[in-house]
């Protein structure tokens, strides 16, 4: 660790150039510091790990594998590695590449909270990154509230999510991905009807059905029309409601995306302002079709779809606003029996 020829300096010495010393390497984790000692010794040549030099403990050049953690360390050894760790420890922290990848394993197998522990960093994981992924990263934590909303019932949850659709809004509409940019407005538009934010869900439910309207994209407008409908049924605004959620059903056939549960959705809402306003001929036709729909939706999936518990319980309630009480009964014993043979679905029914 001496100088050379008599020198003072603590120096190392390959051929004619001077190195820092090891040990103070070791010492100097922080990049700021390593930036004061370059700027007092500019003539040395840096092996910190900071700046991709040998081995993070002995200095040794080669074949060296980075620290899986931060990606900033690397190592020669697992000896090494473990020897360094102390000195390492302080300033180890996940890299972003380490996060991002953590954080698409968690939502590949639908961990909400594997996604969830990063939210801290999740303004760093965006930063000087494309639209198309931030988009992505506001997509995924949004996802992982909602879910979390789902298992803790955290109104705070949905609070989050609502505030990243919103962002994610604004990301789309400067991609001109118009079609995303409605259906995150549809999304953020359910979020804020479900948290009471009335006003607010009518008016992003209106600038999409307005984008859908404009772009020829039925699926945005069936959804659209389908929340503001959903939205005036509950301000008591009955017969407004029953006609969006009429035109909401007429777009069904048109959708984009050829999802079958969406006709069920959209029918279960129509059917449940239907009987506010007594509305029993209407009712007539569509509690049949939606019972249809719904045991073809179980025998796609092959097993017993809670829509199916749902159209046995319209056709009771039908049969009983008509006064016939031995067919509401009889549909109420075909309901409890498909409940006792299916204890798994009555759960989450």
């Amino acid at each position: 660790w001496g100088g050379r020829k008599g020198s003072f300096f603590p120096f190392r010495w390959e051929g004619d150039t001077p190195l820092l010393p090891l040990r103070w390497e070791q010492l100097l984790v922080d990049p700021a510091l390593y930036g004061a000692v370059r700027l007092l010794f500019p003539f040395l040549k840096n092996r910190s790990p900071m700046s991709g030099g040998g081995c993070s403990h002995c200095g040794a050049q080669g074949k060296l594998k980075k620290c899986a953690r931060c990606t900033q360390a690397a190592y020669c050894g697992s000896e090494c590695q473990a020897a360094h760790w102390k000195v390492h420890k302080p300033g180890c922290k996940p890299s972003v590449e380490v996060i991002l990848r953590r954080v698409t394993e968690a939502t590949e197998k639908k961990d909400c909270e594997g996604v969830l522990k990063w939210e801290g960093r999740m303004e760093e994981l965006m930063e000087e990154q494309p639209d198309d992924m931030c988009n992505t990263i506001l997509s995924i934590f949004a996802a992982a509230y909602r879910s979390g909303f789902a298992s803790t019932s955290s109104t705070g949850h949905l609070d989050s999510s609502a505030n990243l659709e919103e962002r994610r809004v604004a990301v789309l509409g400067t991609m001109e991905r118009f079609r995303d940019q409605s259906q995150a407005m549809c999304n953020l538009a359910a979020t804020l009807l479900f948290l009471d934010r009335k006003g607010e869900a009518t008016t992003h439910y209106e600038k999409a059905r307005a984008l859908g309207a404009a772009h020829g994209f039925f699926t945005v407008e069936c959804s659209a029309c389908q929340g503001l409908g959903l939205t005036a049924v509950k301000e008591g605004r009955l017969e407004e409601g029953v006609e969006l959620l009429r035109s909401a059903l007429a777009a069904v056939p048109l959708c984009e995306d050829k999802n079958p549960a969406r006709e069920l959705a959209v029918l279960s809402t129509l059917i449940n302002a239907l009987f506010k306003m007594d509305a029993f001929d209407e009712l007539e036709t569509l509690v049949p079709r939606y019972r249809e729909a719904a045991q073809e939706q179980s025998r796609s999936s092959g097993r017993l779809d809670v829509m199916e518990l749902d159209s046995l319980l319209f056709r009771a309630r039908l049969h009983e606003a008509r006064g016939k009480p031995q067919d509401a009964a009889a549909e109420v014993r075909a309901l409890l029996d498909l409940m006792r043979e299916n204890e798994a679905i009555v759960q989450k029914w």
